[in-house]
């Protein structure tokens, strides 16, 4: 045993005198017969020693860090928190981690609504924030961005070099979680989900090998990374292509909840013909009270033809002007579009054909029920449709390919964001969107219109969306698992998440 900790003391670059400090405490406390919070105060222990005090959190913790998630419902007290600032640092944590065998959480943004996915109870936070670095080579055509930053820091930065990315919509989620997710950007319909425009994954592996993932390195790890969540590593590093999209045009208008159904022609009319023109996409955010149409194109061109059916709808009230604008100041409004009150949140996710009848059912079901249970508890909740264009799925393909399974035609991805107050009222609120996943799924049957696809960005915690990927691509991605975490490291003692163990 005294060598075996040798070694790792050695691995974790310990100074001899942090060494044999340490040995002296493993014999002080029967190391060899250590209990579980003996074996978490050591490990928290030996990652301030390895990482430096700076760098991990020990009890009594900092309630900011601690609180960090976005969701009340994701807050818990680990016993540390490790806040690595490179991947050598991720590497020595997970030796940490492997070693003392303890249950562990990685939080990129913490913007997952799903309980225990980036936070635990009594285990270990490895939490990235510090590692939120964000450059682009000289050509401007890669930008190297850390898993902790935040897509609008990210926007920002590049927005000064006349460039972008494709990344996430809303500014304060974390780079890390929706790049493993898929990623779905406003032109996600021209240039593909945000996976399949990463160049190369930088990953600490489970025995804290550090090594690339791309085309021609690890080119197996490179397919899996693309879509198929927190199973092979932690991401260090995503190298991201430059799109040449900078200069925009965009419009905002809000309808009255009443015109809902000619919001949904619209949409279909949109998606019919209009969609056709990969340049446009069109956000639909609707609630009980009002429809809110985003118009999007991805060129400073004025009044886009393609968008045509929403400017024959009437009762507008504009929220932002027609306006030639750039993805930054975009991002920009879309920041102030979001409340900052500490709430309990939740997201779902289905898939159906375009379909305007579907849609139009499976709104008036949702309806009735969103508004029973605001009445009840006050919950607020939204019915989004986002449109995905079979060129999306096309350009998936044409990137490498990636383990999703999405359909290679036109279609749409409904999600909900849910907003809501007492835990006691979880059940209740959360009962709304998992009733309309159903009803997608079997009214939709209906018309031969339901597919079976979950986005994995926008699943919920009961959901399984590695499954709806495909029973092919789903072996495919356990046997990767298989071949660089051997031991189940990431099955094992990773806190939850969409795993590959539970699909």
């Amino acid at each position: 045993m005294a060598d075996e900790l040798t070694l790792f003391y050695s691995d974790i670059e310990l100074s001899k005198l942090d060494s044999q400090t340490l040995s002296n405490r493993y014999d002080e406390l029967n190391g060899d017969s250590l209990g579980p919070r003996e074996k978490l105060d050591l490990a928290c222990l030996v990652g301030q020693l390895s990482l430096g005090d700076e760098n991990v959190h020990v009890r009594p913790l900092n309630q900011t860090v601690v609180r960090e998630n976005w969701s009340l419902g994701c807050v818990a007290e680990p016993h540390c928190i490790f806040q690595p600032t490179d991947a050598l640092g991720v590497s020595k944590a997970i030796k940490i981690i492997q070693h003392y065998q303890i249950i562990f959480s990685t939080r990129s943004g913490g913007h997952s609504p799903n309980p225990g996915w980036s936070s635990n109870s009594n285990g270990i936070l490895l939490d990235l924030q510090k590692l939120d670095q964000v450059s682009l080579n000289d050509a401007k055509t890669v930008a190297s961005v850390g898993p902790g930053a935040r897509w609008g820091s990210v926007i920002a930065m590049l927005d000064e070099q006349k460039t972008s990315v494709i990344g996430g919509r809303i500014p304060n989620v974390g780079v890390g979680g929706l790049l493993l997710g898929g990623g779905l950007f406003h032109f996600s319909g021209e240039f593909g989900l945000a996976a399949d425009n990463v160049k190369n994954f930088e990953i600490v592996l489970a025995d804290g090998t550090i090594t690339n993932a791309n085309a021609s390195q690890n080119a197996d790890l490179f397919w899996a990374l693309k879509g198929g969540g927190p199973n092979f590593g932690i991401v260090t590093r995503y190298d991201l292509l430059t799109v040449p999209v900078r200069d925009i045009w965009y419009r905002w208008d809000a309808y009255p909840g009443d015109q809902a159904e000619e919001v949904l022609d619209a949409m279909f009319a949109w998606q019919s013909a209009g969609a056709s023109d990969l340049k446009s996409t069109v956000a639909l955010i609707m609630s009980l009270d009002s429809a809110v149409v985003g118009l999007i194109y991805s060129a400073p061109v004025e009044h886009p033809a393609a968008f045509d059916p929403f400017y024959q709808l009437e009762n507008a009230s504009s929220m932002v002007p027609p306006i030639k604008g750039t993805v930054k100041t975009l991002t920009d409004f879309l920041a102030n579009t979001f409340s900052d009150e500490p709430l309990r949140h939740d997201y779902r996710s289905a898939s159906s054909r375009v379909d305007r009848q579907l849609y139009k059912d499976v709104w008036n079901f949702w309806k009735v029920r969103a508004q029973k249970v605001r009445d009840t508890t006050g919950a607020n909740q939204t019915f989004t449709i986002q449109p995905v264009p079979k060129n999306m799925a096309d350009q998936g393909v044409a990137k490498g390919g990636n383990p999703m399974g999405i359909p290679h035609e036109d279609h749409q991805w409904w999600t909900t964001v849910v907003d809501w107050k007492n835990a006691a009222d979880d059940d209740k609120v959360r009962s709304v969107s998992i009733e309309t996943s159903k009803a997608w799924e079997t009214l939709g049957r209906d018309r031969s219109a339901s597919l079976p696809h979950i986005f994995m960005n926008d699943a919920s915690r009961d959901q399984n969306p590695l499954a709806s990927y495909g029973s092919e691509n789903l072996a495919r991605l356990k046997r990767i698992a298989l071949k660089y975490d051997g031991n189940g490291l990431f099955q094992k003692l990773q806190n939850d998440g969409f795993l590959l163990s539970k699909a």
